[in-house]
Order: C-alpha cells, then sequence, then structure tokens
C-alpha cells in the first residue's frame, strides 16, 4: 500500500485534488491490467475513461467516500472483488463498442 507522506509530496497542498488524482491513478492502473488481459487493443478518449472511471466508482459504492484512492486500491487487491472489477469494464466496454458500431451505422 502506497504511503500517506508520499500523497502528500506528489500532491501538494490540494488534498481533495491530490486524492481525486491518485484514485485516477490507480484507476488507470487497473484498466491498463485489465486490458493487457484481453488480447485486443482498446483506445478509449479522456471522455470515455472518464466515464468509465465515475460509472465504476458508483457501481461500486465509492463514489463520494472519504479515501476512494485506498478503498479502490483495497478492492483492487482483493480476489473477488477483482474478478467483478473486471467483468464490469468489459461489460462496459462490450456495450461501449456496441454502441459505438449502432452510431457509426456499421453492421
Amino acid at each position: 500500500m502506497l504511503n500517506d507522506n508520499i500523497y502528500a509530496g506528489v500532491f501538494g497542498d490540494s488534498v481533495k485534488k491530490g486524492w481525486s488524482d491518485l484514485s485516477r491513478l490507480i484507476f488507470t492502473t487497473v484498466l491498463s491490467e485489465v486490458l493487457s488481459g484481453i488480447g485486443f487493443r482498446v483506445d478509449l478518449g479522456d471522455t470515455d475513461r472518464e466515464q468509465l472511471y465515475n460509472e465504476l466508482l458508483y457501481y461500486f459504492g465509492l463514489a463520494g467516500g472519504l479515501n476512494v484512492c485506498e478503498a479502490l486500491e483495497a478492492a483492487w487487491r482483493d480476489p473477488y472483488n477483482q474478478s467483478e472489477i473486471k467483468e464490469f469494464i468489459l461489460a462496459w466496454l462490450r456495450k461501449k463498442a456496441k454502441k459505438d458500431v449502432r452510431a457509426t451505422g456499421v453492421i
């Protein structure tokens, strides 16, 4: 687990922004691990990544918590939660792919 002093050193005085940035960093790590395991390349823009991040936090009840980054990190370390997070991300990507195909008219 990361040390609180590291958080303060990296993010300075803005604790709220720091925790938010750190939880996004943890989310990016989680997303990278999930994407590396699926066997094909997925490009997500900033808007899609932010939407997935927010939906994941809400789905797992982490949104609005005091320590989202620690909660997300702990959830990722737990084998059951890790598999649930992976399934959520993969389902989200499948749904997004279907929407994109319908929007572009590709059959």
